[in-house]
């Protein structure tokens, strides 16, 4: 797995734990297939037709998995992206979070102000946030979130590393002038 990118950040990944989703999902579509040709055996043309919508299926699967794959967590310097392959993509400045740390909860109703980008239904790492961030639905609808709760193959390092960089961040705000007293 990288652990860099080109924007010289580190990348946290989050398509692991849906592996076996993946490949049960996968042979499901297999077997569905195989189970179909039985059926239709008296029926030539449609039987002929449902290998490919087999084949299909599966191509389906396995691209989104290869999303989730090739459409990694994000961190810079100066910004967290979150993403959940291609349906999620959000933009986080490190001034924005107030706090971050390791939960394990089951995804649930969505509240007002909170986000949740779940990987079977559970997140890992919850980002309190100090001020709202735009988010965009699929659809484009505009909504303003203040608690991220998303998931992270490793979510003991993504909060180590973060919090690292909030210090970084915090120390870097606090750091007194250089200038020896007002104009004038």
């Amino acid at each position: 797995m990288r652990t860099n990118w080109a924007g010289g950040g580190r990348v946290f990944g989050y398509a692991r734990a849906r592996r076996a989703l993946v490949a049960g999902s996968a042979l499901a579509c297999v077997l569905e297939t195989l189970t179909m040709s039985v059926l239709l055996r008296d029926w030539p043309v449609l039987r002929q037709v449902v290998p490919i919508l087999g084949l299909f299926a599966v191509a389906s699967v396995a691209a989104l998995h290869a999303a989730a794959v090739a459409r990694p967590h994000l961190l810079d310097a100066q910004k967290l992206r979150l993403r959940r392959a291609t349906r999620a993509d959000l933009l986080i400045p490190l001034s924005h979070i107030a706090s971050a740390r390791g939960e394990l909860r089951v995804a649930r109703r969505r509240a007002d102000g909170e986000l949740d980008l779940p990987v079977g239904f559970r997140t890992s790492v919850t980002l309190q946030l100090a001020e709202p961030v735009a988010h965009f639905t699929l659809l484009g609808r505009r909504r303003e979130v203040d608690t991220v709760h998303f998931h992270a193959d490793d979510a003991d390092r993504v909060v180590a590393t973060l919090q690292a960089r909030l210090e970084a961040v915090r120390r870097a705000r606090t750091v007194p002038s250089t200038s020896p007293g007002p104009p004038g």
